[in-house]
């Protein structure tokens, strides 16, 4: 995208980069991954992340998008809806029509904006029964994305992503390899070169036996499921009194230790095949204000 000099990213864990953990236990993700890659290109560029774990769509657009509007910046990220339609009884319509809203109010302000669908959940335990309400929201994605004049970067239309080394241990949230493709995929929406494919295939893996594959059902059922359905039925969310981790729209700075080598990898400047890229990747730390083994909303 050329004259591209300032992103804020808004949104919820997707894009603050849950589960992809840099060595000193932060959040990296595709946004901090891509923002990296922009900024080697143009030391001037500008970036804000607002995004923050378990915000339904509702305090997404109540939130973050007022800021974006003060700040005008030339492109706006946004991925907000994915806690809404795993609450049972939701309306896809009514959420679709909210979403709608926020892009006309972007929009306004001057800013290119990028919309993202859901990834196809039919891998996953638990969330894949919400796949038709998904796949009738990422329909309406695509229609307001078309309408408004919006990028689109189709999470669906990635089948490396359905592949379980995409996600993390808690099968809600991307690995740091998913993360990586998702910011490769995204350069190419923005027509960012980079010199890997987020279409690589996956290295075979010998497949698991019927009963292990139980077995890691039940100890995820009981570390991650039934932790978040009774913080669900609290009515409390993971991001609860945290902040977001680039609030200021600012030149790019390494926040982490891991950031530069994730950037790196988002550009095919690192060669090789990642661990997460080999086998399930398990997080090194959680991160300071996180809550242990209590899976967040999307």
């Amino acid at each position: 995208m050329p004259g591209l000099s300032s992103w804020v990213a808004i949104g919820d864990s997707f894009t603050e980069g849950l589960s992809d953990v840099a060595p000193d236990g932060s959040y990296v993700g595709w946004a901090d991954r891509l923002a990296r890659t922009l900024a080697v290109r143009d030391p001037r560029f500008q970036y804000a992340n607002l995004a923050l774990r378990g915000k339904l769509l509702r305090e997404v657009i109540d939130e973050q998008v007022p800021v974006v509007r003060q700040v005008r910046p030339d492109l706006v990220t946004i991925c907000a809806g994915g806690n809404d339609l795993i609450v049972p009884g939701s309306d896809v319509d009514q959420l679709a029509d909210q979403f709608e809203q926020a892009v006309i109010t972007l929009r306004e302000a001057g800013c290119e904006v990028v919309v993202f669908t859901g990834p196809d959940p039919k891998g996953q335990p638990v969330v894949r029964r919400v796949r038709g309400k998904v796949a009738i929201y990422n329909a309406h994605l695509r229609a307001i994305a078309d309408r408004h004049g919006a990028k689109l970067v189709d999470l669906w239309a990635m089948p490396v992503l359905i592949d379980l080394r995409a996600w993390s241990d808690d099968r809600l949230h991307f690995s740091s390899e998913g993360h990586r493709r998702i910011a490769l995929r995204t350069s190419e929406v923005l027509g960012v070169a980079v010199t890997e494919d987020w279409r690589e295939p996956w290295p075979p893996v010998d497949p698991t036996p019927w009963f292990r594959s139980r077995q890691a059902d039940l100890a995820w059922t009981r570390t991650h499921l039934l932790p978040w359905v009774r913080r669900q039925l609290r009515g409390e969310s993971m991001g609860d009194g945290l902040v977001p981790k680039r609030p200021e729209l600012e030149p790019f700075v390494n926040q982490n230790t891991g950031n530069g080598r994730a950037a790196a990898i988002s550009e095919g400047v690192l060669p090789g095949i990642s661990a997460a890229r080999t086998g399930r990747h398990s997080p090194p730390s959680t991160p300071a204000g996180s809550l242990g083994s209590t899976p967040p909303r999307w």
